[in-house]
């Protein structure tokens, strides 16, 4: 896609089983439903979470499945809806990847409605297709899955942020965890295989470190790693700033630690700027960000808008850091995300739900699986089909339909 008042969208099928198309939306069509999405995601603020989980248009179904009709209508071109509809009427589910313009880059086309109670997600695995120029760095040992898939997984899981507080503005994102809720459990599963890193023997141990800064994490990647799952605090420029490389990933790191992203109270956040260019004019021996900090095959950010840099001109943010590091996958975040926390509080979730950590559970093990975007897919929907059902907002597409996965041409 390619954002030029109008949408312009071109297509083609990667087998040759049916002609390419190319098609012009008007962007007078296009504004409106971005805007309209736009609306019903989380802001920033407790209100704008709220309001998201309560009268928002993913907080009830009947509203959300209207929406997903909308977008239909607006951004699924006639001739590619025909052809999926045949591939449909054959039971052929064909994987559609997605190249979003930076206008469209918070679009769920997961969720996209052509006809009354059927999805697209229902009909086609969806990924998304990084952006022309998403590269390894030159020189980078390839990294692929089947030859890693044995190697430890990463984890950095809610670190504790120096100078803020658990219930500040960079705090807990999880809360208090302990061994018998969901995200524990699942971790605990790598424990008897010694496939964790942090090496630890009990699995709350991994959560609410202090020890995880840049040092730690170049180090463990440098050790050998076959994915990274990361869930905390993302902090990304605003698309009208044009520098998506000012998002940042905020470790455990103090604020002495070098690096090139300003130090808030006594921290400093690690920046896609960092993941990129490494030491460059700050050490007089510089070192590149994909040296220091080389990237596992896979790669998952759980964080408020971490795949933010499609929504710029010019990808330049943590997902293209990561690409750019050597990952081949990576699943990130399109919009700001409800913690449980926000969902006990404003949607009165059940004790025994946790939609949070439900879908970092998701991720991860879908990320373990020898193909990744099918166990993923699968997952959702499982997710949709209970939202039809249920019609719970733990079950809404506000949080399972926020993560975007990227693959890159390898």
């Amino acid at each position: 896609m390619a954002d030029a008042g109008d949408l312009y969208v071109s297509w083609r099928w990667q087998d040759e089983f049916a002609g390419a198309g190319v098609s012009a939306i008007p962007g007078t069509r296009v504004d409106p439903i971005v805007a309209r999405v736009h609306d019903a995601l989380p802001g920033a603020s407790a209100a704008g979470i709220e309001k998201s989980l309560t009268t928002g248009e993913f907080a009830d179904y009947d509203a959300e499945h209207e929406l997903g009709q909308a977008l239909a209508r607006t951004l699924l071109p006639y001739g590619l809806a025909t052809q999926l509809y045949d591939l449909y009427a054959r039971g052929v589910r064909p994987h559609i990847r997605v190249q979003p313009s930076p206008r469209t880059a918070q679009i769920p086309w997961e969720l996209l409605a052509p006809d009354p109670g059927l999805r697209l997600l229902e009909i086609a695995d969806i990924s998304q297709l990084a952006p022309a120029g998403l590269a390894p760095a030159p020189g980078l040992a390839e990294r692929s899955w089947e030859q890693t898939r044995e190697l430890p997984v990463v984890v950095v899981l809610d670190p504790r942020v120096p100078g803020f507080r658990a219930d500040s503005a960079l705090g807990s994102v999880l809360g208090r965890m302990s061994a018998e809720l969901p995200l524990a459990e699942h971790i605990g599963r790598y424990l008897p295989n010694d496939r964790l890193r942090p090496a630890i023997s009990d699995p709350v141990e991994a959560f609410r470190r202090q020890d995880q800064d840049r040092l730690w994490l170049s180090e463990a990647l440098h050790a050998g790693a076959s994915r990274l799952l990361y869930v905390g605090h993302v902090t990304a420029a605003a698309p009208e700033s044009g520098r998506s490389e000012d998002a940042r990933l905020h470790l455990a790191c103090a604020a002495e630690t070098r690096g090139f992203a300003p130090p808030e109270r006594t921290h400093r956040p690690l920046s896609a700027k960092d993941l990129i260019l490494g030491t460059h004019t700050l050490d007089g021996d510089p070192r590149t960000g994909p040296d220091l900090w080389p990237m596992p095959s896979r790669v998952a950010l759980i964080a408020c808008e971490s795949g933010g840099d499609l929504r710029f001109g010019e990808t330049l943010g943590l997902l293209a850091a990561v690409l750019n590091g050597g990952a081949e996958l990576v699943t990130a975040g399109r919009w700001p995300l409800p913690t449980d926390l926000a969902y006990e509080r404003f949607a009165a979730s059940s004790a025994g739900r946790h939609p949070l950590q439900e879908n970092i559970c998701a991720i991860d093990a879908a990320h373990e699986h020898p193909d990744p975007v099918t166990a993923l897919m699968h997952w959702q929907r499982e997710r949709s089909a209970a939202w039809r059902a249920e019609r719970s907002v733990c079950d809404s597409p506000l949080l399972w339909a926020a993560f975007a996965t990227v693959t890159t041409n390898r």
